[in-house]
């Protein structure tokens, strides 16, 4: 997991991350791992719950 201009930081299974309301932060797996995790989201005062921003690119992922 990273958040936009941080650090990579790895994730280990039951590890719990808390990600600030409009905090642009990516996640995936390690080149030879798989990953899947369980979110929760709080709606906006719009109702909105998540808003999705670009991919991030092989580049950026291996950076």
């Amino acid at each position: 997991m990273a958040r936009r201009g941080g650090e990579v930081q790895e994730i280990r299974p039951g590890d719990v991350v808390y990600i600030e309301p409009g905090e642009e932060h990516w996640h995936g797996a390690a080149p030879d791992r798989f990953m899947a995790h369980v979110a929760m989201h709080e709606a906006d005062g719009n109702g909105q719950v998540v808003t999705w921003l670009e991919h991030v690119t092989d580049e950026e992922y291996r950076a």
